[in-house]
């Protein structure tokens, strides 16, 4: 479903002579059909997001390097390619979300140290992916889990 909104999205972008969209739109396809080929699989919508989700944390780095690095022109192109992959993930969790997520997680599981943070994160990613930066969920649920 996922797979085929985006496939029709750069035909829409062929049509209207988009060519900044549509170069988005086919690194997305590419990457896609990179995991598929490396795995022998055909990816899912879960496993698009995900594929998704790595996308635009390598953009983010990408910008923040090319910001240190005074080239505001390719972390903008890195921006644009960013807000185009976000149009394809669900809404992101808010702050008040994410933190209920960990806390129910952490019940859930009966976590109690650093020990147990890979039984709370494994509960958390499948309801985070794609819709908060996991980096910042595993951040939290150490704060959570150490103090």
């Amino acid at each position: 479903m996922l797979r085929q909104r985006i496939q029709d999205d750069m035909k829409a972008a062929l049509k209207a002579g988009d060519k900044r969209r549509l170069g988005v739109i086919r690194l997305i396809l590419a990457a896609v059909k990179q995991r598929e080929v490396d795995e022998r699989i055909e990816l899912d919508d879960t496993q698009v997001l995900v594929v998704l989700d790595k996308l635009v944390k390598q953009r983010r780095d990408a910008i923040e390097q090319y910001t240190k690095a005074s080239r505001m022109d390719l972390a903008e192109q890195e921006a644009y390619e960013v807000e185009v992959c976000q149009e394809y993930l669900p809404v992101a969790l808010g702050e008040d979300e994410l933190i209920t997520l960990v806390d129910e997680a952490i019940a859930a599981t009966g976590a109690a140290s650093m020990k147990d943070m890979g039984k709370a994160m494994a509960r958390i990613k499948p309801q985070a992916q794609g819709r908060a930066d996991m980096g910042a969920v595993s951040r939290l649920v150490r704060e959570r889990l150490a103090g």
